[in-house]
C-alpha cells in the first residue's frame, strides 16, 4: 500500500472517539447547568481528553485514544472536548493545561490526569479508576 492509500484509508476510517460540544456533554457527561452535585450521566464510564488542535502532546496521544476506544469499545466511551471552541466546558473543570483527561466512573467523582500518559498507565487508570477490564 503506498503513502498515499494508507493516508486515505486512515481519513476514511471510522474514528470511535466523539467530540463533545457544550450541550453533547450535559446529555451525556454531567449537566452542571442543573445539578451542583457530581452527577454522572452516562450508561458505561468514559474518559475525556481536553485537548486543542496546535498542541503537539495532543496530537501524539490521539491515536492511542482511539486505539484504547476500540480495544474497550461498549465498555467505555472515549470523549474530546476542544478547549478553543469549548472554553465554557474548560473553564467549568479549570482546565489549565492540555492534554487533560477527565475520568468518569459509575459511581465515583470523576478524577483529573494531566499530560500525554502512556498506554500502560492509561490501562491501569481504566482498570483501578474506572473498574473496567479488557
Amino acid at each position: 500500500m503506498s503513502f498515499s492509500q494508507t493516508r486515505e484509508s486512515i481519513k476514511n476510517k471510522k474514528t470511535m472517539t466523539e467530540n463533545l460540544t457544550k450541550e453533547t456533554f450535559l446529555q451525556k457527561v454531567f449537566n452542571f447547568d442543573k445539578n451542583k452535585e457530581w452527577k454522572y450521566e452516562g450508561e458505561i464510564p468514559c474518559i475525556i481528553d481536553f485537548y486543542a488542535d496546535w498542541c503537539g502532546p495532543c496530537k501524539t496521544i490521539a491515536p492511542l485514544l482511539e486505539l484504547l476506544s476500540e480495544e474497550y469499545e461498549g465498555k467505555i466511551n472515549i470523549y474530546k472536548v476542544n478547549t478553543e471552541t469549548e472554553q465554557e466546558l474548560s473553564a467549568a473543570f479549570a482546565i489549565r493545561n492540555i492534554p487533560s483527561m477527565l475520568f468518569c466512573s459509575m459511581d465515583e467523582p470523576p478524577q483529573m490526569a494531566q499530560g500525554a500518559l502512556p498506554k500502560q498507565e492509561l490501562e491501569r487508570i481504566i482498570k483501578e479508576v474506572l473498574g473496567v477490564e479488557k
